[in-house]
């Protein structure tokens, strides 16, 4: 059996933003745009969901004013890509982001149970190739943070770049945003009540 390629056509952001305006998607379609592909999202259990209000609420805390925690927003990361992180720390207020959305997150946070190969490999190469310098996943699996770093190209990796800094924090530790050096966030405040 002869093997048949199939070419596809990426997408750019601009495209995606006239079929979202012109209501080309239901409301609540799961999609979102990611390296010029239609990514359809996983389904949210009550665990993933109420995961991403712990994320927003700690963070929220955390940052306070001069900063928008925005929970499963779009993001204007560049041409091709317009993902929905599950929580995005970004500069100002929601008012700053009323005719575009935002493009340089200082933090981005995914809840990781079904889609954690998607989140580590896919979605890690596309946020350090946006230059994404704070990538954190709440590993609902195994329980556990992983706290990604120093972005640097890697002809391997999906978007030609990864993270070369991985840390992987348990329970009972806690850890730093990037923009926000002076805070510690512990970990049993990303996670819901066991």
């Amino acid at each position: 059996m002869s093997r048949v390629e199939i070419k596809t056509r990426p997408l750019k952001r601009v495209e995606y933003e006239r079929l979202v305006e012109g209501g080309f998607f239901r409301p609540g379609d799961p999609v979102e745009l990611v390296g010029g592909q239609l990514i359809v999202a996983e389904p949210q259990g009550s665990r993933h969901f109420g995961t991403i209000r712990a994320v927003e609420e700690a963070l929220r805390l955390a940052f306070g004013s001069g900063w928008e925690v925005r929970a499963q927003a779009p993001l204007a990361l560049d041409d091709e890509s317009e993902p929905e992180p599950d929580v995005a720390v970004v500069p100002g207020s929601f008012r700053d982001y009323v005719l575009r959305h935002p493009s340089q997150p200082v933090l981005l946070v995914e809840v990781g149970d079904s889609s954690l190969a998607l989140d580590r490999h896919h979605k890690g190469s596309l946020y350090a190739r946006a230059g994404v310098a704070d990538y954190w996943i709440v590993n609902l699996v195994e329980g556990v943070l992983e706290v990604f770093r120093d972005a640097g190209p890697d002809a391997l990796a999906p978007f030609g770049w990864r993270y070369r800094g991985v840390t992987v924090l348990g329970r009972e530790a806690s850890v730093s945003p990037l923009a926000l050096a002076g805070a510690r966030i512990r970990m049993a405040d990303l996670l819901p009540p066991a």
